[in-house]
């Protein structure tokens, strides 16, 4: 019998889950690619106390959007498991009810804000000429929050129906809009008014809302199995047992992008302490290596999707399988990507540094090579996290990632600063990711994460 179309719970694994985790991989990149676009423009044209002002705003939008992250994988989740059960209804009830919750969020983010975004910014220590810069293009990120979140809900909503590829394009539409909109907002181009810094902020606002509008407009055009229209109004009044899941299953997997900004943090610090050349080479690294990462987050995500549709299917040899097909994508496709950047760091690293600054290139060329590989290792964990989440099991991977850095990377390069130097912190990355791989398999050959479930109690039906 051929797969259900959306189904991941019948056809080959290693195919579904490949063709499911490029369009996330896509998106990651065409994201990253409009970020660095728009800061471009902001810092070529605007200078630098506008560079600044966007910079700091941007960190308050990424912390926001990034806290509701673990609550829009756990409605994928939800969603994951009841289509892989065949139990439609309760699917679209968890629809209705993660919608009510986002949508409510949304609106009290944006208020709130909105009125509050000189007192954030003065929190952060925003310097006082880009503090009125800040200022106006934060007021409109704000204004943009209610489409933002929205957008990041239907997508993790879709995903949990096993669909990657309708995300995907709609977000490419908003990185296109984006992309386009910005310089004529910013300059003033043809019939758009000179909006300056603010006009960045009203190009991601008016792109993400008129993509959020399309995406809606096809959801109701295919009659997809999670619209809502007026007949199903009863399915937005929140369930407890689901928002109840969202809230104690989304934050431990919100709580792993803090725990990894915190350490990333605290490895700038000691990092700072080298000076200034050595910083630089870190930061050239460090733009790099978010593009190596980019494959293990996309094809953990997809293994999670996929993962908690044959949970709820009940069929376990699926879910094992799942979790090998994505660690051996991870080493070809992160390890294809380690390969490249060690054999042409030498332009890589070099696009990010000055003209001439022979000796910070060469400290970048070195410790890319001792911690980039490690990006393998830790991409085996993104994937083994994916699959036991799938579950409702989001606790021990937090544990273990928080283990990994602040047990293990952290101390060892505190301890073996004074022995190694800067070369201690490079070799932090190996030794953490290694140990995190080591107890992430642990976990999913020895752990309880089979018996864990998401909703506490059955969605009232």
């Amino acid at each position: 019998m051929p797969p259900k179309q959306g189904s991941l719970t019948q056809g080959p694994i290693g195919r579904s889950l490949l063709l499911f985790a490029l369009p996330i991989l896509g998106g990651n990149v065409a994201q990253s690619l409009n970020g660095s676009v728009n800061a471009m423009w902001i810092g070529h044209y605007l200078g630098e106390a506008a560079l600044t002002a966007a910079a700091n705003a941007n960190n308050i939008m990424f912390f926001l959007i990034g806290a509701v992250f673990g609550i829009g994988m756990a409605a994928t989740i939800l969603i994951g498991q009841a289509i892989g059960a065949g139990n439609v209804a309760q699917a679209r009830q968890a629809m209705g009810s993660s919608a009510t919750f986002f949508v409510g969020i949304s609106v009290l983010i944006a208020s709130f804000g909105y009125w509050f975004a000189p007192h954030l910014l003065a929190a952060m220590h925003t310097p006082a000429e880009s503090l009125p810069l800040a200022e106006s293009y934060l007021r409109v990120i704000f204004l943009a929050m209610p489409f933002l979140y929205a957008f990041t809900f239907l997508t993790a909503a879709l995903r949990g129906t096993g669909d990657s590829r309708t995300p995907f394009r709609f977000l490419l539409l908003s990185v296109v809009l984006d992309i386009a909109l910005n310089p004529m907002l910013l300059f003033g181009i043809g019939p758009f008014p000179k909006l300056g810094i603010a006009g960045a902020a009203w190009s991601t606002l008016i792109a993400q809302g008129i993509s959020l509008g399309c995406l809606l407009l096809n959801l109701r055009r295919k009659r997809h199995v999670l619209w809502l229209g007026r007949r199903d109004a009863g399915l937005l009044m929140p369930d407890v047992a689901i928002i109840r899941a969202l809230i104690v299953k989304g934050l431990p997997m919100g709580m792993q992008m803090v725990v990894i900004s915190l350490a990333m943090i605290a490895v700038m610090t000691m990092v700072n302490g080298f000076g200034t050349d050595t910083t630089a080479a870190y930061g050239a690294a460090l733009q790099t290596w978010t593009y190596v990462q980019m494959p293990a987050m996309a094809i953990g995500a997809a293994c999670s999707s996929m993962a908690a549709q044959n949970v709820g299917a009940k069929l376990w040899d699926r879910v094992a399988a799942t979790m090998r097909s994505g660690v051996m994508f991870n080493f070809v496709l992160t390890g294809l990507l380690v390969l490249l950047l060690i054999a042409f760091d030498r332009w890589t690293l070099a696009v990010f540094l000055p003209p001439g600054s022979d000796e910070v290139l060469a400290l970048a060329r070195h410790l890319n090579r001792i911690a980039v590989g490690s990006f393998i290792f830790f991409g085996v964990t993104f994937v083994i996290s994916g699959v036991v989440r799938s579950t409702g099991a989001v606790l021990p991977p937090l544990i273990i990632l928080a283990l990994s850095l602040w047990g293990i990377r952290v101390p060892f390069a505190n301890l073996l600063l004074d022995r190694l130097g800067a070369d201690a912190v490079w070799w932090s990355f190996p030794a953490s990711s290694i140990c995190a791989m080591l107890m992430s398999l642990a976990y999913y050959r020895w752990g309880g994460w089979r018996q864990a479930h998401m909703l506490a109690q059955p969605a009232a039906q």
